[in-house]
């Protein structure tokens, strides 16, 4: 299938997303975000696919969302949005998604950060949150993943002031979990893709999502979503493959059975 604002790549179960309006810094329009949600709705149903990276390439992830577009629109033009549900299909996706960025991730680009389940960036990141320069306030998230992910104080700073923070600052707080030279960003987010990819496939979903349970529910039913995951998984082909691959000393072959 062809694309006008992405390009992907699919290579032994890993598929790569890369963001592709450079002359737009790659800034979020309607149509990228179709586009991006199209493609991860396709790879949730493809067995061969079992992680997912996305990136803006080498000198920019996404500088936020298309000025131009949102310029025109009103209230009801904001109500009739098609752009949250397109974002509600990323955040569905059930695979790992790996985010590796480089440059600038501002506004939409950030929130899509706080969408991916593993961010790698270049030294050279910057984060930022900068709608309140504009007269608006984050739209797809931002306030509540970045509080939920980074702080109350330092999402405070960044949501009112517009300030961003470097790749260090992201990392110390917890919105990113590597920082590598430029250079590395998108070769460690594959390798890491790489070695994801190569796990039980049924168990790294039901890890993903009890993961991400606990940031949506308080510890008890978190832990019921945790016991019912593990239980399930003892009727699973991968895990009795595990076992006896441990036991024997070998490397399993896991099937997604």
């Amino acid at each position: 299938m062809t694309y006008q604002t992405i390009t992907t790549q699919s290579l032994e179960g890993v598929l790569t997303i890369t963001l592709n309006r450079p002359e737009a810094y790659n800034a979020l329009n309607t149509q990228l975000l179709s586009e991006v949600a199209d493609v991860l709705d396709l790879a949730d149903q493809d067995e061969s696919i079992r992680v997912a990276v996305i990136t803006g390439g080498p000198k920019v992830f996404a500088a936020g969302a298309d000025i131009k577009e949102m310029a025109v629109l009103d209230a009801v033009g904001v109500m009739n949005d098609p752009r949250p549900k397109h974002w509600k299909r990323i955040y569905q996706f059930s695979k790992p998604l790996i985010g590796a960025v480089n440059g600038y991730a501002l506004g939409g680009g950030c929130e899509l950060v706080m969408h991916c389940d593993i961010v790698i960036a270049g030294d050279n990141a910057l984060f930022g949150q900068p709608e309140i320069n504009l007269g608006i306030i984050p739209g797809a998230g931002g306030t509540q993943r970045l509080i939920r992910t980074v702080g109350k104080p330092l999402a405070m700073k960044m949501v009112l002031s517009g300030e961003m923070i470097d790749a260090q600052t992201a990392l110390q707080a917890n919105l990113i979990a590597e920082v590598v030279i430029p250079e590395r960003t998108i070769e460690r987010a594959h390798q890491l893709a790489n070695t994801i990819a190569k796990k039980p496939p049924i168990a790294v979903r039901l890890a993903k999502e009890a993961l991400l349970k606990a940031f949506e529910t308080d510890l008890e039913s978190g832990l019921n979503i945790e016991r019912k995951s593990f239980t399930m998984l003892a009727a699973t082909e991968d895990r009795r493959e595990g076992i006896a691959a441990f036991m024997e000393k070998r490397k399993p072959e896991f099937k997604g059975r």
